[in-house]
């Protein structure tokens, strides 16, 4: 079982005997979205604030229907048809509008939600990470300014703006640094008083189903008289689900832990996996998969305006970021990518210039610095629609062109920054089975996991749910309204939703 931990990257050693305990919830992945589906089943209820004037004004008349009632006990279908809005789920949009009501148009109008803390209604819950909450947003480097604005990286009735004063900082361009948004989830999760149900430094390596009956008899007398189950026993599923695992003890040992869960909640992300190019020589030692390699580099000398290039590949917001840091320290860099510069797919073409100025140069090195025309860019040369072809043990790169020419050039380092995929590798088939098309792997754009739009669980396991990119939603703003539609499911189950 595991330990009752403080909040904090390591999770302390167990003092309480041993046992098998049936938890009502278990969280894997203690980011974004975990974080706010805790907070909803502890017991914190949305309610249409009284007298509130929301900008759509059929949801206005939907709200006011009954303004007595919980957003979380209300039909989510009814309330969400006809929105409209940059996601594709329709309680992302329901919930983000709730909170942002004419964010999208650069409007301030205030959140049409007061929020309510009910305890009798919490269900028991553990939310498992490795690392502090915040998940991988812990793991990019601190300076590196977030894609959204930083008003749409805030957690329910926390403004992240209001915690942003409080701290005496502003915004750039409407956006925060990767470091202010880390630590704004951790301040959150002590803000809501959060942390019981958080136990950090736990990594998790399966997750099955088992029968009911072979927890003891003398475990189901303890659930019983601890009360960690609120499920009615004529609602008790025949089937629990066995989540094992190991966390790190303060002495960095590695224990073992089995709980019992009732439903487990998938929130782990994408940081996980980076993608690989599946080329001749990618495993060889110069040859890296994050951005936290050239940072590394850069601190112990490796590299320099000296040394042969950086060779940088993918045309993705993470290149450019590696892009930027490269030459913001004088690195040269060759950028190699497989799309045309002009491709409307590309994601710089998709960025207005004003709000993301940083970008919008990386995309005018990556047009104006080929290396048939030399540009105004010092230190950096973009090989567009060319693709590597093998890495060599002399750290010789090759790659093609669209014509089949290829080239070769000496680098000091690579990176391969192409995208990532999340690690399901606790599941059976390595989650396969839970996606849209059973046949491939999970990938949050192109395969995620097959949910129901308004509860978020899955369709082919129940008592199992996915949340944030595993299930399609891949902005902050819009992963909320996965875990409203979760909780709002749990609550249901724990029939703890009022008549």
């Amino acid at each position: 079982m595991l330990p009752d931990g403080k909040m904090c990257p390591l999770v302390t050693r167990p003092s309480n005997r041993s046992g098998l305990k049936t938890i009502p919830v278990v969280i894997i992945g203690n980011g974004p979205s975990g974080i706010c589906l805790s907070y909803l089943l502890s017991g914190y209820t949305p309610y249409f604030k009284r007298y509130a004037l929301h900008p759509h004004p059929i949801l206005q008349r939907k709200l006011e229907e009954a303004p007595e009632v919980s957003v979380l006990d209300q039909d989510l279908e009814y309330l969400s048809e006809g929105l409209e809005g940059r996601s594709h789920s329709p309680v992302a949009l329901l919930f983000d509008t709730l909170q942002r009501p004419d964010t999208d148009l650069d409007g301030t109008a205030e959140s049409v939600l007061s929020w309510w803390h009910e305890p009798d209604r919490a269900i028991p819950h553990l939310v498992l990470g490795r690392n502090a909450p915040g998940g991988a947003w812990h793991s990019i480097e601190g300076s590196m300014f977030t894609l959204s604005k930083g008003e749409w990286m805030g957690l329910p009735d926390l403004p992240f703006k209001e915690w942003l004063k409080q701290k005496k900082r502003g915004l750039k361009n409407n956006r925060a640094t990767a470091e202010d948004i880390a630590q704004y989830y951790q301040h959150y999760v002590v803000k809501k008083g959060l942390q019981k149900n958080f136990r950090c430094g736990t990594v998790v390596t399966s997750v099955r189903k088992v029968s009911a009956e072979s927890i003891s008899n003398h475990t189901q007398k303890d659930l019983q008289e601890d009360s960690d189950s609120i499920w009615s026993s004529n609602e008790k599923s025949a089937e629990v689900f066995q989540v094992d695992g190991f966390f790190k003890t303060m002495e960095g040992v590695k224990e073992a832990f089995s709980i019992y869960a009732e439903n487990v909640v998938l929130a782990t992300g994408t940081y996980d996996n980076p993608t690989w190019l599946g080329v001749k020589g990618e495993n060889l030692s110069y040859v890296h998969h994050q951005l936290s390699a050239l940072e590394e580099a850069v601190k112990n000398n490796s590299v320099g305006i000296m040394t042969d290039p950086v060779l940088i590949v993918g045309a993705g917001l993470t290149a450019a970021d590696a892009i930027l840091f490269a030459h913001h320290c004088n690195i040269p860099v060759i950028h190699v990518f497989r799309r045309r510069v002009t491709d409307p797919g590309l994601i710089f073409n998709q960025l207005p210039k004003t709000m993301y100025p940083e970008y919008h140069k990386v995309h005018q090195m990556m047009k104006e610095q080929t290396a048939a025309c030399a540009g105004p860019y010092e230190h950096y040369i973009s090989l567009p629609e060319h693709h590597v072809l093998s890495f060599g043990k002399d750290k010789k790169c090759i790659f093609q062109d669209k014509n089949g020419c290829q080239k070769a050039y000496k680098i000091s380092m690579a990176l391969v920054l192409t995208g990532s995929n999340p690690n399901l590798s606790f599941l059976p088939n390595n989650g396969t089975d839970l996606a849209l098309d059973s046949e491939q792997p999970v990938n949050p754009k192109r395969n995620p996991i097959d949910v129901d739009p308004f509860t978020y669980e899955c369709t082919q396991e129940k008592g199992l749910y996915a949340l944030g990119p595993l299930a399609g939603d891949n902005f902050v703003r819009f992963v909320q309204g996965g875990a409203l539609a979760a909780a709002s499911s749990l609550l249901k189950k724990a029939n703890k939703n009022p008549p």
